[in-house]
This record gives C-alpha cells, sequence and structure tokens, in this order.
C-alpha cells in the first residue's frame, strides 16, 4: 500500500520499520520539528525523523496543521491508501482524517476504551491494572474515540516499568499494523461477518462501548512527587510508571531534590515511624503502611547510581525524614 506515516518518539519508530520491511510504500514521513536537546541546547531529529533520514524516507515537520490548507493540499496529493499514526503530537483536522483512500489509522498504546490520551502507558501501572495492550483504531475527530480494528493484551506485572511496557507495545503495535493493513476490515460488514472476524482474531471494526471510559492525563514533572503518606504498594507503582519520565523524586530536609529510579515494597514490614523516615542503613522509608527499600538514586549534578554507591557521596542515616521540600525547591 501507499502510505503516510506520522509519529515522533521512540515508540512508532518499530512501526515505521516494519512498515518499511513489508515493502509498503511510504510516500512521506511526518514528525515533530527538531527540538533543542542536551546542554548544548543543539537542535536534534526526532527519534521517527532519524529512522526515516536512515531509511532513505523524505520527512515533513510542519510546525502546526490547525489552519494550515496549503498542508493539507500537500498531504492529499500524497494520494496515500492509509496514514499510519503513533504517538505524532499534532492533531489532524478533519480535512486530512479523509485524505486517505482508508482514513487515518492510529497505534495506542491501551485496551481503548481504557486510558484515552496523552499517557496511557504511565497512566495503566498507577492505577494498577493487570494488563494493557495496544489497540489499532480508525480516527475520527474526537480524542481517541474512533472504531477499534484490532485489539491486543499483554500482561502487567508488579515488576512491569514504563520502559518495559514502553518497549513491549512499541514492538506490538508494529506487529499489529501489518495485520490490519493485510487484512483491513470492511467498512460495512454485517454482524455475523464481524463476530468471524473477532473469534478469528482478525481485523474488525468494533465501535467502542460507552463503558470503562477513561483519560489518561498529560503528564507533568509535579505528578513524580513521591508522597509517603501514600502505601508502599501505591508508591512502587509511581516509581515504576514514571520512570524515565516525568521521573520521581523526593526532597531532604535542606530542600534538595534526590530523584528515584527505583525501589522495592515491603507491604507487610510496617515500621513505627512517620511516612518518609529512613528507618535503616540501606535506605528503607516509611509509607503510610509498609516500607519501600530505595535502590537507585540521583542527586544533582550526578548520574543515576545504585542505592550503595549513593550513600558513599549522600548519607541518609536512620532518622532523615525524606519530602520535607524548603521553599520554592523544584525537581
Amino acid at each position: 500500500m501507499r502510505l503516510v506515516f506520522m509519529g515522533t518518539p521512540d515508540f512508532a519508530v518499530p512501526a515505521l520499520k516494519a512498515l518499511h520491511a513489508a515493502g509498503h510504500d511510504i510516500a512521506a514521513v511526518y514528525s515533530q520539528p527538531p527540538r533543542p536537546a542536551g546542554r548544548g541546547k543543539a537542535l536534534r531529529a526526532s527519534p521517527v525523523q532519524q529512522a526515516a533520514q536512515e531509511l532513505g524516507l523524505p520527512v515533513r515537520h510542519p510546525l502546526s496543521l490547525r489552519n494550515n490548507p496549503q498542508e493539507w493540499e500537500e498531504f492529499a496529493a500524497l494520494g496515500a491508501d492509509a496514514a499510519i499514526v503513533a504517538a505524532y503530537g499534532l492533531i489532524l483536522p478533519q480535512t486530512m482524517l479523509d485524505a486517505p483512500r482508508l482514513g487515518c489509522l492510529n497505534i495506542h498504546a491501551s485496551l481503548l476504551p481504557r486510558w484515552r490520551g496523552a499517557s496511557p502507558i504511565q497512566s495503566s501501572i498507577l492505577a494498577g491494572d493487570t494488563q494493557s495492550g495496544v489497540t489499532i483504531m480508525q480516527m475520527e475527530a474526537g480524542l481517541d474515540t474512533g472504531p477499534m480494528l484490532l485489539r491486543e493484551a499483554v500482561p502487567i506485572t508488579d515488576k512491569t516499568t514504563a520502559s518495559t511496557l514502553h518497549d513491549a507495545l512499541s514492538a506490538l503495535g508494529g506487529e499489529m499494523v501489518l495485520r490490519v493493513l493485510q487484512d483491513f476490515p470492511p467498512t460495512n460488514a454485517n454482524t455475523a461477518d464481524t463476530q468471524a472476524r473477532i473469534a478469528a482474531n482478525r481485523p474488525a471494526r468494533q465501535v467502542q462501548p460507552d463503558t470503562g471510559v477513561t483519560y489518561a492525563p498529560r503528564l507533568t514533572r509535579e505528578d513524580g512527587r513521591i508522597d509517603w503518606t501514600q502505601d508502599a504498594t501505591t508508591i512502587d507503582r509511581q516509581i515504576r510508571a514514571l520512570t524515565p519520565w516525568p521521573g520521581t523524586f523526593t526532597t531532604l530536609e535542606d530542600g534538595t531534590v534526590i530523584k528515584i529510579g527505583g525501589g522495592i515494597p515491603l507491604p507487610g514490614n510496617p515500621v513505627a515511624q512517620q511516612p518518609g523516615t529512613v528507618v535503616d542503613d540501606q535506605l528503607t522509608v516509611a509509607c503510610a503502611t509498609g516500607c519501600i527499600r530505595l535502590t537507585r538514586l540521583q542527586r544533582p549534578g550526578r548520574g543515576m547510581m545504585e542505592a550503595d554507591a549513593f550513600l558513599r557521596g549522600q548519607p541518609l542515616p536512620a532518622g532523615t525524614r525524606l519530602g520535607t521540600p524548603a521553599p520554592d525547591s523544584t525537581p
């Protein structure tokens, strides 16, 4: 098929590579413009743009698609059978949604209608879900509301992190979109045909149910602040869900921000200490119920390191209070 691919972060790269490897004709790749990055703030192309250039594919990165009729016309002129969208970052106007012959298909990192929105991977872990997955969806004007073409689940365990779930769903999305394009469901299939396709785990057009809808908000750095008055299981989920982005953190009594990269929950080990208190020499911190033993930390100006290495440069003896920021402290 002749395709347009639209994506920006690492999540979208496996799908782009899978489509290219399968022999699809990718007329253009759309991605967010290069952004300043690193200490020197030099412009850096997105992971999708870098991948597209390595594959020899033309890249476009308009600043906006809203009120941009010239871009709409150029998009339509590509004559695509379908546009594949994966974490692109710009809203497509209806004119662009309607331009490809089969419309625009979105690779969404959740089992819709659960976790529509910007942070489905993190939100599923934060909520304690036992599974996540990928939905290939026909895009429409609403926020992740379009008909579902294919859904597949993956488990979430008590060891799953945002990074591991991201990688699993990213690879799965690339596999699933190939299956959808190979066996595209008819627009006006009758109920029997649709049910037969679903039973055979084939792409089928399904309207999203009205029940079970949840929204995954756009995350900020403040979402990573650890509230030690939560229970150990909740804090563990927060650390696993928000590392590496936006990252979890706590503060020392002088306001120094300490980033937390990992921990071991000890929910069955209650300690008669105020939440946020270090209770031993192994960086075990009291929570509202249970404790968290911090395993990876980072102090300002340093990289993330294991707890024993961290303690050699920043002792945190028993009795140290965490989570008591100085005025105006920020991560």
